[in-house]
């Protein structure tokens, strides 16, 4: 009798669905891929469907389902907190209790509900804590048998930070921080000042922060401000936040607009206004303290555990510079990182600890890791594609030999065209790893702001990742070190960097923002950093042939890979979504499997078909 497993994290932001059939990930995915609302937090009723679906099952074959967290605790949190800031916390109050009486305080029956969609049998329900979820999530799939465990995020039900030791089928927690005081909320919160959304802007302040000036003196003044203001650092690494700058407790605003900016002496952001030099400073400093706290927990989860593994998870564990330079202490011999640290990732650790924990069962480890390469979403293949191609009245070429495919992409990148990239199973988590991809040149000087503005239609600094050959990842970069998850940054060696800036008006913000940082300007910051992702040859065969393809013809043996998406939208899911995004943009090419479609040629099939139905030119 197998053991089946439902994973299932709702009702926050970004929900999702994982199965797991005798401890083995089968399928996994989010629930805005389906829906197309971004970061959907609703019940995963289409993840749920298509990882049954994916794992051959039905609803009744289930022995168990688990749910992220536990819902009483994290309402007797609400209700301590609102008690706590009386009466500043009136209004928060007024807006979700009632909702937490309708419907979440009741979570098993409530949950019961949605479920009975799929079934009558009353399979058991399981409420692992959040942030065991995520401990689960980073250390069950990871390569080691045992490990240091960081979870950092901000909050589950009390918990926004946790220290735990990971061995073999079991996780002890050996500390833990509680709410209000978390490092996820301090980063959300300078988020919110600098103009972006919270729950998903962040890797945009991690993306603004290379641009600011490490030298000048408002960076090093707003930082000495924030850690002598805002918050008290332990050595530990455990943080004290200073709540008169913060309203996240009472309200739906996070920071104190008013005391902030007597602070910093700059006013909140508003969203889609310029960005100002003080911005970049100010992300830049925000980053930098969130560096140092990550760097003293990691620290203490070394010293406390002995382990020379560490693996992590939460949303914190998402800032991929801050990764980097936990790796650079050489505190820990490996880290692994759960590629969905977020939320959605919540599901693949209930999961995870429902089997190891609930069930007693002992631990496969699996090389390099378990999760398949995050290739855990649904597949479609010709015949899904041959409908779309009916419905749009698409104008395609069909290669038999995807070497052949490859080769002719490859020229057209060359060519400084733009290539929507639809293989195979669709990835979990926040990254496009090869499989959802929008592809081009890195070495173009004008890509970057190709792609942002005529493509994704998003803020312009933002660079793009490179893909880079495993193989060939030494030649580029300085650590050489491998990151298949878009986890870690490395540096450009020296033979491929340009100058930094050398005058104050190359420092200004709209000429760094322009500046080309190397040469490969469209993937690296001003500081000649990328946020990498290598190309294994056995983990991503399809797209390590396009690479391969691309390096014959120009040498250089690395790419851009982005997230096929436009903003404001999920990445896309299925052959539908994919001729959308690429009829709506500036895309060139779309493939889809062996099918390529021209964006020349398709406008070319519509012009001459306004003329045929009687349209008459001027």
């Amino acid at each position: 009798m197998k053991t089946a497993i439902l994973g299932i994290s709702a009702f926050y932001h970004d929900s999702a669905a994982c199965l797991l059939i005798d401890g083995e990930i089968i399928a996994a995915a989010q629930e805005e891929r389906f829906s197309r609302k971004k970061n959907d937090a609703s019940f995963p009723k289409s993840a749920i469907q298509y990882v049954l679906s994916e794992g051959g099952i039905v609803y009744e074959d289930l022995t168990a389902i688990s749910f992220y967290d536990k819902p009483l605790l994290k309402f007797e949190r609400l209700m301590e907190n609102y008690h706590s800031f009386v009466p500043r916390g009136i209004s928060g109050f007024l807006n979700s209790v009632p909702v937490w009486i309708k419907e979440k305080l009741f979570m098993r029956k409530f949950l019961r509900g949605h479920l009975d969609e799929f079934g009558k049998k009353k399979i058991q329900l399981l409420f692992p804590e959040h942030h065991l979820s995520h401990a689960a999530s980073a250390f069950y799939p990871s390569p080691f048998e045992e490990a240091a465990i960081l979870t950092v995020d901000g909050v589950g039900e009390w918990a926004t930070t946790t220290i735990c030791h990971g061995k073999f089928n079991q996780i002890t927690v050996l500390r833990q921080l509680d709410y209000p005081h978390s490092l996820g909320l301090l980063y959300a919160s300078f988020t919110y000042y600098l103009g972006f959304k919270v729950n998903s802007g962040e890797y945009k302040v991690m993306g603004l922060a290379p641009y600011g000036d490490p030298q000048s003196e408002q960076t090093r003044a707003f930082k000495d401000k924030i850690l002598q203001e805002l918050m008290d650092i332990r050595e530990d690494g455990s943080i004290l936040l200073n709540m008169d700058y913060f309203d996240f407790a009472t309200s739906t605003r996070m920071t104190n607009n008013k005391k902030c900016e007597t602070l910093f002496g700059i006013p909140p952001r508003e969203p889609e206004s310029s960005i100002s030099q003080s911005h970049m400073n100010l992300a830049l400093a925000i980053q930098q303290v969130t560096e140092l706290c990550m760097i003293s927990l990691a620290t203490t989860a070394q010293k406390m555990t002995g382990c020379k593994n560490l693996v992590m998870a939460g949303g914190v564990a998402l800032n991929c510079v801050a990764n980097s330079k936990i790796a650079d202490t050489g505190l820990f011999e490996e880290i692994w990182i759960q590629p969905a640290s977020g939320d959605a990732g919540g599901a693949v650790g209930s999961a995870y600890a429902a089997f190891h924990i609930w069930n007693k069962a002992p631990r496969m480890i699996s090389y390099p890791d378990a999760m398949k390469a995050a290739f855990l979403g649904p597949e479609y293949g010709e015949k899904e594609i041959l409908k779309i191609i009916r419905k749009y009245g698409m104008v395609f070429n069909y290669y038999a030999d995807f070497n052949e495919l490859c080769a002719v992409i490859a020229q057209k990148m060359t060519e400084g065209k733009v290539v929507g990239w639809f293989q195979d199973r669709m990835e979990f988590g926040p990254r496009a790893l090869g499989n959802r991809s929008i592809l081009a040149d890195p070495r173009n000087p004008e890509m970057q702001k190709i792609l942002n503005l005529k493509i994704k239609f998003r803020e312009g600094f933002r660079p793009f990742a490179p893909a880079v050959l495993a193989e060939d990842l030494s030649e580029y970069f300085e650590k050489g070190s491998a990151s298949p998850y878009m986890l870690f940054i490395d540096t450009l060696r020296q033979k491929w960097k340009s100058s930094e800036p050398s005058c104050e008006s190359e420092r200004r913000a709209e000429n760094r923002l322009q500046k080309t940082g190397s040469f490969f300007p469209a993937v690296t910051h001003l500081d000649n950093s990328a946020r990498i992702q290598t190309v294994d040859r056995n983990l991503h065969p399809k797209f390590w042939r396009l690479i391969t393809e691309f390096k014959k013809i120009t040498g250089c043996g690395m790419i851009i890979n982005t997230s096929f998406n436009v903003r404001g939208e999920p990445i896309v899911c299925n052959p539908a979504d994919a001729c959308e995004g690429f009829l709506g943009t500036e895309m060139d090419f779309l493939v889809m499997g062996n099918y390529v479609f021209d964006k020349s040629a398709q406008e070319k099939l519509q012009s001459a078909t306004h003329h045929k139905k009687g349209f008459k030119p001027d």
